[in-house]
Formats: C-alpha cells, structure tokens, sequence
C-alpha cells in the first residue's frame, strides 16, 4: 500500500499544478514561494505563514491569489505577494516615472480632447513633477490616495488650484494603470471630493461683482491711445456687449442667417462643467448706456467684418483670463476702479464685464431663460450664479401682478372700529 503524502509535499504539489516554474519550500520556518519562469531570472518571496500542516490552506490560497495577481494584472512577484498581503506596493524601483509622464504629455497633446503646450505647462507639469519627485524618494508614498494627498495638502482646501492638482494626477495614474501596466492597485479614487475638500464657512469668497456700463466706459476711455491698447480695448468692448467669458474671445465669429441673411454674432466654445459640456451658443449684443441716458454704439459686428478689429495675444501664458487680467493690472484706471469696489466690499476681475451683461439684461427686462441662453449656462446656475436674476425676476412679476389686480379693484367703504370701553368683567 502506497505510503500517503505527507501535509508539504501535497501543498508543493498543489503549487506546481498552478503553473510550471512555481514551488515552495521551507525557509527558516516560512514558506517560501520560487517563480522560474522561460529567459527571465528566479524570483522569489518569503510568505507570512509557518512551515506547519496548520497553514498548509492558508498559504496555498495565498499562492493561488498572488497567481492571479500576476496572471491578470501584470504585478510582479513581489508587488503581488504585498497586494495579496493588503498593502500596497512601493513600484519607485523599477518603474520608470520620467518615460511615463514624458509619454502621458504626448497624449495630452496629440490624442483624445488634446489640450495645448501652454495649459500641460501651466496645469500639468507642476504637480507631476512633484508626484514623481515623491515616488523616486526615500519615502515613496505607498497609495494613490497617499500620493495625491501629498501633492495637494500645500493648496486651501476646496481652492481651484487643488481641484486641478488632484484631477490632473489622477488622469495620469489612470494612464500609468492602462498604459503603463502600472498595477491596478495604483488605480486613483474614483471620488476625489475627499481629498480636494470644501473651503471653510469662513472663507471669503472669490467671486467678482459687476460694474456698471459708466465704470466701463470710463475705464476704456482712461486707456492709453496706442496701437497695443486699442486691441485691448476692442476686446474689453466685445466682453461687455456679448457678455462673453474671456476664452470666448478665441471662439468668436459672425454667421449669416440663412432665411433672413441678417449677420449674427457666434461663439463656438464649449465649457466642461459638472453637468457636461455646454453648447456652442448664439450670442446677442445689448449695448451699453451711459449715465446720461445714451445708448453706445461701438459698431463691434460691422468692424469685425471689416477685419478692423485685431484682437491682442490672449493664447500665452495661463490663457485668455490671465492675459487681460495681466494687462489691466498695470492700467491705472483699472487700479482706481479696483480700490473703489473694494471700499465697497466687492471684488473686480475680468469676468465683471460678463457679469455687467447680465445686469444690463434684466435690467431690460429680458427673462431669466433668455439670458441664461445667451450667457450659455442653465437656468439654475444663472440664478444662483447670478442672485439679481431671481430677485429682479420675482420683483417684475410683483409688480405685474399688482398692476394687473389693480385695473380690476373696486374700492370699497372699511367701517373704522369703534373702540369701547373695557369689559370690567374682562381685566
């Protein structure tokens, strides 16, 4: 009668059968799992469990996973046995950061919705040169979550910058994962509202405040007179009547309407938004009007057709918002008009022309629906972007109704109270 196997050689059995070149031995009372496999070197890992009949379904199950692992996924041997063992691994070693982030740039820029040099340089590079200065180092972050925690905890919580910092060194762990066959361990959180956090209730806000239509005439008419200024000035004139977002200005043509062949002003630009990407919009002038009651007619369409007008640089640097806010800043009626909002509580910026035109609208008289249209954003974020719309919106319709209900009153007799004495039987 065949001797029965004894509790090892069924495991080393069982470990062999998995897959050719995989075996274990005891090594100083752990198991100790060998990979040979065809032109490669013999890797191997010690597994935390005794070299005992005991753990014999434990570490064989172990091994299974960490098969697996490799199998699937791509891990190495070691990356697979730290996986298995609920940690992460540490891939600064062999995996090759540089060549990673130089090939992620390239698919930035030439594949998918490819962005331009200027924005890799301003919005990536920054924070992937940290993240793979933290990965080469002594002390290698050992999760994603770690790892973009620590690029962007220097930033306010909640602030625009750490948004970006945290999206953008999560778009290139994805790539690392799919392109790089970077371990899938190394898969960013799908949600990073954690790690991007909230501004704090006490934490001013940042948004600007309009200005009115004199405050813009002043402040164009305070420019210098010079070729460089007049380009400014034109583009500070087509913020204000369109109520365009600076980068519109890269987007902007005239179109002609075919039934009518009357020319329209276009925007092709398309924001990405929480809510997704929002259309390219037809744009609708409303004219400025001086203290005095005079309508400004700045004939913008006419000379635009005319190639009269020259827009200045707005691609350089961090874009078109930067670009104005740059020159502003060195004008003094900028300055002037900047420290007069301030003693107001209020906060000047280049989006405070877009702004004016939503003022301007309702104003006017024209319908929250309509504006948000033409401003291209929903109603909800009109109004809550904008609490005049709701307010004047709500405020004419008051009135209307009270107008309306006023033709139809009839006025009718009110009997005064006659005040009586007390009922003594009362107090």
């Amino acid at each position: 009668m065949p001797k029965a196997a004894s509790w090892h050689e069924s495991l080393q059995a069982d470990v062999r059968a998995l897959a050719v070149g995989w075996s274990v031995k005891e090594r100083k009372g752990k198991v100790f799992l060998r990979v040979r496999q065809s032109e490669q070197p013999e890797v191997s890992v010690s597994l935390p469990f005794e070299w005992i009949a005991s753990s014999k379904g434990n570490a064989y199950t172990r091994v299974r996973n960490i098969y697996t692992l490799m199998a699937s996924e791509g891990y190495s041997l070691k990356q697979a046995a730290l996986v298995a063992d609920g940690k992460a691994p540490k891939l600064t070693e062999q995996q090759d950061w540089h060549g990673a982030v130089e090939r992620f740039q390239q698919q930035k820029l030439s594949h998918g919705t490819a962005i331009k040099p200027a924005t890799w340089e301003a919005k990536y590079a920054p924070v992937l040169a940290d993240a793979v200065a933290l990965l080469t180092g002594r002390k290698p972050p050992t999760t994603p979550a770690e790892l973009i925690d620590r690029c962007i905890r220097g930033w306010e919580p909640g602030s625009r910058t750490r948004q970006e910092r945290a999206r953008n060194l999560a778009q290139f762990l994805r790539y690392c994962v799919v392109r790089e066959r970077v371990p899938a361990i190394w898969q960013p959180p799908a949600d990073l509202k954690d790690a991007i956090g909230r501004k704090p209730a006490t934490a001013s806000s940042q948004k600007s405040d309009a200005i009115t239509d004199q405050q813009i005439l002043n402040l164009i008419e305070s420019l210098p007179d010079d070729y460089a200024s007049r380009r400014w000035a034109d583009a500070l004139r087509l913020l204000a009547e369109l109520g365009l977002r600076p980068v519109e200005l890269l987007h902007l043509r005239v179109r002609t309407d075919p039934k009518t062949g009357e020319p329209y002003w276009w925007c092709s630009y398309e924001k990405r938004t929480g809510g997704g990407v929002t259309k390219p919009r037809r744009l609708w002038p409303l004219p400025l009007q001086g203290d005095d009651g005079t309508a400004v007619q700045w004939s913008l369409m006419q000379r635009w057709q005319a190639r009269l007008i020259e827009l200045p640089p707005l691609r350089a640097g961090n874009g078109a918002a930067d670009a104005i806010a740059t020159y502003l800043n060195r004008r003094e009626g900028w300055r002037s008009l900047r420290t007069q909002m301030e003693s107001n509580g209020e906060r000047l910026s280049c989006y405070s022309f877009r702004h004016s035109y939503s003022v301007r609208g309702h104003q006017r008289d024209v319908d929250n629906g309509s504006m948000a249209l033409a401003m291209g954003h929903s109603i909800e974020v009109h109004c809550r972007s904008y609490p005049w719309a709701s307010e004047a919106g709500a405020a004419a319709a008051f009135v209307r109704a009270g107008q309306r209900f006023a033709g139809h009153v009839k006025t009718a007799s009110i009997t005064p109270l006659v005040q009586q004495a007390p009922d003594s039987a009362g107090c």
